[in-house]
């Protein structure tokens, strides 16, 4: 079963930073449960992996060489975890940034809040 923290990190990586839609589909089955939900203060409340499929591309489509990196270390704590992270092209400043909170099931994502924050220069 994997981490917390392996979860988090295919997310950012697999998911929403995979531009090949047959490699995302196959890590949003590996990574979510059937019945997940995903949270996003912006675009709204997602529900299963054929939504997270569809929201996650689309993201990638205005952003299609954007990179997720992490700035630190994820954290866990009992059945949830979290990751702070930015996002932008190589080579040049962060266009944004924000943290992952997630709630693991049977060790795949049950539901998942995006939190933007503010970019620290």
């Amino acid at each position: 079963m994997p981490s917390i923290s392996n979860l988090l990190i295919r997310n950012l990586r697999d998911v929403f930073g995979e531009n090949d839609a047959t490699r995302r589909k196959v890590a949003i089955n590996e990574i979510y449960t059937e019945d997940c939900v995903f949270y996003d203060p912006t675009k709204g409340v997602f529900h299963g992996r054929k939504e997270i499929e569809r929201i996650a591309g689309a993201i990638r489509a205005t952003h299609p060489d954007f990179q997720y990196q992490p700035i630190a270390k994820p954290e866990e704590l009992g059945n949830s975890g979290r990751i702070k992270w930015v996002a932008g092209s190589l080579g040049k400043a962060p266009s944004y940034a924000g943290t992952d909170f997630i709630i693991v099931r049977d060790g795949r994502i049950a539901a998942l809040y995006l939190f933007f924050d503010p970019l620290t220069r």
